[in-house]
């Protein structure tokens, strides 16, 4: 996507053929910074501390993290090492565990002399299978989006809510909730955006509202709970968020909040989307609510907020009372009976276990 007119990804290969280079998430939204990783273990880091984050480029992250490993020590334990270390550093996003699968059934069976290179052309190879991904996801959306524009006065924006980041700073390229919107606004349908701030680490204040300024989408920053408020009036047409990891029956998992916004839209009759590249399904799960591990972040995170001061010095201040006690469950599961479609690189699907078997058979046997 771009930046002020410039092309990026939000990772790549460096020039020196040697490190990987990455747009560090953390310092958004008041610089943009490139760094560099060199280690596995830096790779481990940044997607620890969130440098990276989103479930599609989480698992490019990791990718790259398996062939920094290779370069330095190629051997059977060091990529079983490698795997191991990577695994651990988010629990929720299934695209991790697909990525460092993949990697490790593909290089076990070549030579350790060849590793290194087999490994940074399967990393190259995930990151453009996931830019093609999101581009037909945003195909389909796109398709969603005409529909409601269809119905409005000409000029008349399709006012979309979304909630956290599911934009290309979460994947490789275009995003999966937002490409159906950049495409949209590309294609001269008009567009605007409701971005939840989705606290606490206001990934939709700080990256969603961004990435589409800085790309020239409309949009307008609300707190987390006015969503329902802004459906009850009119004022939302459709939900579109992202998925970190969908069930083989549908329950999607997505950053906290999730819910409330499908539960929300429901009540109002609104259409509550769910942009899912097939590479976040886990066919092995049945049901969300019980089965899909839960991140528990840092209460920090919860107490505390970093923001720009009026003298422009960037500060973390404590909001919260001294002594309380802080919960961070980072995601929560919406069962698929309020999800009205799923958009996927293959056709928007029904929430349930036959349309998502129908869509991808070659998965469900992969998992049987």
């Amino acid at each position: 996507m771009k930046v002020d007119g410039k092309k990026y990804r939000t990772i790549w290969l460096a020039k020196d053929g040697e490190s990987v280079e990455i747009i560090d998430q953390t310092k958004f939204p008041y610089a943009f910074e490139i760094t560099k990783l060199h280690t596995m273990e830096d790779a481990a880091h940044a997607i620890r501390v969130m440098q990276v984050r989103g479930a599609p480029l989480i698992g490019a992250t990791a990718a790259y993290g398996v062939a920094l490993a290779m370069r330095a020590d190629s051997s059977d334990d060091a990529l079983d090492t490698a795997c191991s270390v990577l695994l651990e550093t988010r629990p929720t996003a299934i695209n991790l565990h697909w990525a460092l699968d993949r990697a490790r059934k593909s290089l076990i069976q070549v030579a350790p002399e060849y590793r290194a290179v087999a490994a940074f052309t399967l990393a190259n190879e995930i990151c453009d299978e996931d830019i093609a991904i999101n581009m037909a996801i945003g195909m389909h959306g796109m398709e969603l989006i005409a529909a409601v524009a269809r119905t409005k006065r000409e000029g008349e924006p399709v006012n979309i809510l979304t909630h956290c980041n599911a934009g290309w700073l979460a994947t490789v390229d275009w995003g999966t909730a937002t490409a159906p919107i950049y495409m949209s606004h590309e294609g001269g349908i008009p567009v605007h955006v409701w971005v939840d701030e989705t606290r606490p680490r206001n990934q939709g204040a700080f990256l969603t509202a961004w990435e589409l300024g800085h790309h020239g989408v409309p949009h307008t920053v609300i707190v987390d709970n006015a969503g329902g408020h802004l459906m009850q009036h009119g004022e939302v047409d459709m939900v579109i968020t992202g998925t970190d990891r969908t069930t083989a029956t549908g329950d999607v998992c997505n950053k906290i909040g999730t819910y409330l916004k499908a539960l929300a839209a429901r009540d109002n009759n609104v259409p509550f989307y769910v942009a899912l590249p097939s590479p976040t399904i886990d066919f092995s799960l049945s049901d969300g609510i019980r089965e899909i591990p839960i991140e528990e972040r840092s209460g920090e995170e919860v107490s505390h907020m970093t923001g720009r001061s009026r003298s422009g010095a960037i500060e973390t201040i404590s909001i919260v009372a001294d002594g309380s006690e802080v919960a961070n469950p980072a995601f929560d599961v919406t069962p698929a009976r309020l999800v009205s479609g799923l958009i996927t690189e293959r056709g928007v699907l029904s929430a349930n276990r036959q349309a998502i078997a129908e869509a991808f058979p070659e998965r469900v046997k992969l998992s049987a």
